[in-house]
């Protein structure tokens, strides 16, 4: 048996709201046969207040992602199977705390509390093998977010997607965290299985992972 099917693989995968990163995650997690950990969305407490008053529940809705991300991968590291994590702990404080500070609705006191938390969380888990990012225009996301109908992100103005856009972009060409992003541009209208057929074809060049196969 060759050595990467005897290795364990963690890989991410990234993008703004509205980008497909949970199809993706479900659909390669299936495909490999891997454990697959989703995004706290549904049972969110927060985010239907978020929405309606951004500069009210912005901390608290950071910190609450924060702390179920730290979890999600605490989980992953104990667990003994492949896995894939639906958008990362670094997304949380790169890019969306980070924007929500920069459009004025977190107070410099709740950034400088919550980037403290960051660092001592980041500091104590294991990096993705992998960060595949879904890079996707505002359009496209406008109109995912639509068919998906949740309630609460109705309200998600353009202007605040355009800006998380310009913070992933520049996340990912900043290397910060020191992760090995790799990108699937989807702006040009890229369907389901042609981003499927990326992302795989990513996993064999960057991660050298004999494909497909089954690895539990």
């Amino acid at each position: 048996m060759t050595e990467s099917l005897l290795r364990r693989y963690f890989i991410a995968v990234a993008g703004n709201i509205g980008a497909g990163k949970t199809t993706l995650a479900t659909r390669l997690a299936s495909q490999l046969g891997w454990k697959c950990y989703l995004e706290p969305v549904i049972d969110n407490p927060y985010l239907p207040d978020f929405y309606a008053d951004m500069s009210r529940w912005s901390f608290h809705l950071q910190v609450y992602f924060l702390s179920k991300r730290f979890q999600n991968q605490i989980d992953i590291e104990q667990d003994e199977s492949s896995c894939v994590q639906d958008r990362t702990i670094y997304e949380d404080a790169r890019i969306f705390a980070q924007t929500l500070r920069k459009r004025g609705f977190m107070s410099d006191r709740d950034w400088e509390n919550y980037q403290a938390l960051f660092a001592s969380m980041a500091g104590q888990l294991k990096r993705p093998d992998l960060v595949i990012y879904l890079k996707s225009d505002v359009e496209s996301l406008v109109k995912r977010i639509a068919q998906r109908g949740r309630e609460f992100e109705k309200s998600i103005d353009t202007d605040y997607l355009g800006d998380l856009n310009q913070a992933y972009d520049q996340w990912c060409a900043g290397r910060e965290d020191k992760l090995l992003v790799a990108t699937i541009d989807t702006t040009s209208g890229a369907d389901e299985e042609e981003v499927f057929s990326e992302a795989l074809r990513l996993l064999k060049t960057k991660l050298q992972i004999e494909l497909p196969f089954k690895h539990v």
